[in-house]
């Protein structure tokens, strides 16, 4: 992602974290997710597939920003970038993974789920971020909190998040947007139904106006 491009908080309401087990897939459910109006799309290096799928998105769905998730090394900065993830996100960081992912060269969302490493990334320059497990963390009530003493922090929450409470999570206002999984569920992928996953992402992408 160029600097000329929005933030990664602000390309949708709601950004799609996305386990491939299938690099076949990857096309196919990216293209489904940005017919319903998700671009950004998080694909987590869970699995051996992750790789292969973010090389296919990035080379075969031009309109899809496609990210890499669970990114906990430095070694898994310099994977994801060469094969083209345009942001990174972890679900924590390190003095190492921050040093990585500043030098990526691509938007990163580093996870937090306190006070502290707010506070701590704030002083290191960073002022977007990761707020994971939101709901185990505090949820809405606690990003709510923060939103007085540290108006400079915006956040993408991700865990636990469902339709219903993604609204009042937008409406916060240090939240750019939410990540999850509701537009994925497991019977639609495995038939790979992705009309249906088309359907559920335009419902997730209509959110942030309910």
């Amino acid at each position: 992602m160029t600097s000329a491009l929005p933030s990664v908080l602000d390309l949708a309401p709601v950004v799609p974290v996305v386990v491939i087990e299938d690099a076949a897939d990857a096309v196919p459910l990216a293209r489904a997710l940005v017919a319903g109006g998700l671009p950004a799309i998080e694909v987590t290096l869970r699995t051996p597939a992750a790789l292969d799928a973010i090389r296919a998105i990035a080379a075969e769905v031009p309109d899809a920003v496609v990210g890499a998730g669970t990114v906990v090394s430095a070694a898994g900065v310099a994977d994801a970038v060469a094969a083209g993830s345009r942001f990174l996100v972890s679900p924590g960081w390190t003095e190492s993974l921050l040093d990585a992912m500043k030098s990526s060269g691509v938007p990163f969302l580093p996870g937090v789920s306190t006070t502290s490493e707010v506070v701590a990334l704030l002083e290191h320059g960073v002022r977007e971020m990761k707020f994971f497990p939101a709901e185990a963390a505090g949820g809405i009530p606690y990003l709510k909190s923060l939103s007085g003493p540290l108006p400079q922090a915006r956040f993408c929450p991700t865990g636990g998040i469902s339709p219903a409470s993604a609204p009042a999570y937008l409406a916060l206002p240090n939240v750019g947007c939410v990540g999850g999984t509701w537009m994925l569920p497991a019977d639609a992928l495995a038939a790979r139904d992705w009309t249906r996953v088309e359907s559920l992402a335009r419902e997730a992408a209509e959110l942030r106006t309910r």
